[in-house]
């Protein structure tokens, strides 16, 4: 299974968790599954998405595209996931 868009996704979190001292988030932990799931629900949001409506139309596309992909590999990992994504939510 593919799963280089979760992992890249992971490792930005990690990289800024780790700027403040926060512990790093694992694809193999059920509790930091659910947190990566409500963070890329939360970066999905369109205030976030597109930074305050102040981001180029092609940026929101891309960064939507790429979070798409990120929830999709999540819930292949653990259809239980899909739950905590609004859009994505049966």
């Amino acid at each position: 299974m593919n799963t280089a868009n979760i992992e890249k996704y992971v490792a930005g979190k990690n990289e800024v968790s780790r700027l403040f001292g926060g512990k790093p988030l694992s694809l193999s932990n059920a509790n930091d599954r659910k947190a990566l799931a409500q963070s890329i629900d939360a970066d999905l949001s369109p205030e976030n998405l597109s930074c305050d409506g102040e981001a180029p139309a092609s940026y929101v596309r891309k960064r939507y595209a790429h979070l798409c992909a990120c929830a999709k590999e999540l819930i292949k990992l653990d259809p239980s996931m899909a739950q905590y994504m609004y859009e994505f939510s049966a």
